[in-house]
């Protein structure tokens, strides 16, 4: 049977681009000591109505235009990562040690542990991204992206697929609720037994699911900070992140893309509670 831990209080949560190096414009230019600007742009020489002035300005928006997205936006690496900021990082709507949230208890079994964390933290994120899905479309999120990486679903037959961000997250919320009301996988009969394939079940169902958060927090952290809900998505990663570090979940590689995220919230400067920052823990299951 599940056991039933400790969840905090989240039920509030109810066109086309020219790129042209500056390399590419000075040829197109030409040199301004043999040729004059108008004839370098314009063979024959210059036509009516046009104007040194005006190709320039034209010269001008074209560039401008390539350092941004066909959207309008400017690509990630470029963006303010506004999740960093202070007056977010702060915000918690707890102050519980998560240390102890996350702590296999004694006397517990690590499969009833694991299975009952996992399927909480699946709703709270659900949930969570439910909140700010009505900005994440096909046309605002074209690709599965978080932070410069982007990421791909693969079908049952190991086909990868790529897809935009709604599709993407549809794909691993559908396929989680599939696994976790399971009950050959996630029993929650009495004497019945977890597969032995559970353990990689749980670390890909952990793995897609950090791939949501990270992509509310690089695409979509302006809506939540304007919802005001920073504070519960905040407190979600810290316990989810803890968990994962402490069962040796995720392969840190996996992670590393929101690492400058974790540092912070983690941090003596942002937390008191940084006793979180302690080292993972392996907890070996004897089969």
């Amino acid at each position: 049977m599940f056991l039933e831990v400790l969840e905090l209080d989240l039920s509030v949560l109810s066109s086309v681009s020219f790129r042209r190096g500056s390399s590419q414009v000075e040829r197109m230019l030409g040199d301004p000591t043999t040729l004059s600007l108008d004839r370098a742009l314009l063979p024959g020489g210059p036509k009516p109505g046009f104007s040194c002035m005006m190709v320039l300005q034209a010269v001008g928006r074209m560039l401008r235009k390539s350092k941004t997205k066909p959207n309008g936006k400017k690509p990630a690496s470029e963006e303010k990562k506004l999740y960093l900021e202070p007056e977010y990082t702060r915000v918690r709507v707890t102050d519980f040690e998560f240390k102890q949230l996350v702590s296999l208890p004694q006397e517990i079994d690590l499969n009833e542990w694991m299975a009952s964390n996992v399927t909480t933290f699946f709703n709270h994120i659900n949930l969570q991204y439910s909140t700010i899905s009505e900005f994440c479309t096909g046309e605002t999120c074209q690709t599965m992206a978080a932070c410069n990486t982007q990421y791909y679903w693969y079908d049952e037959r190991g086909k990868k697929i790529k897809c935009t961000a709604p599709q993407y997250i549809d794909f691993v919320m559908s396929s989680v609720q599939k696994l976790v009301t399971d009950e050959d996988i996630f029993p929650t009969k009495y004497g019945k037994e977890f597969p032995s394939s559970f353990d990689s079940l749980v670390k890909k169902i952990c793995r897609y699911l950090f791939h949501v958060l990270a992509h509310i927090y690089s695409a979509h952290f302006k809506e939540i900070a304007a919802l005001e809900l920073h504070g519960h998505l905040n407190t979600l990663f810290i316990h989810f992140l803890l968990f994962v570090r402490e069962f040796n979940l995720l392969d840190p590689k996996e992670t590393a893309i929101l690492d400058d995220l974790s540092e912070v919230l983690f941090s003596e400067d942002s937390r008191e509670a940084a006793g979180a920052t302690g080292g993972a823990q392996n907890h070996v299951k004897e089969r």
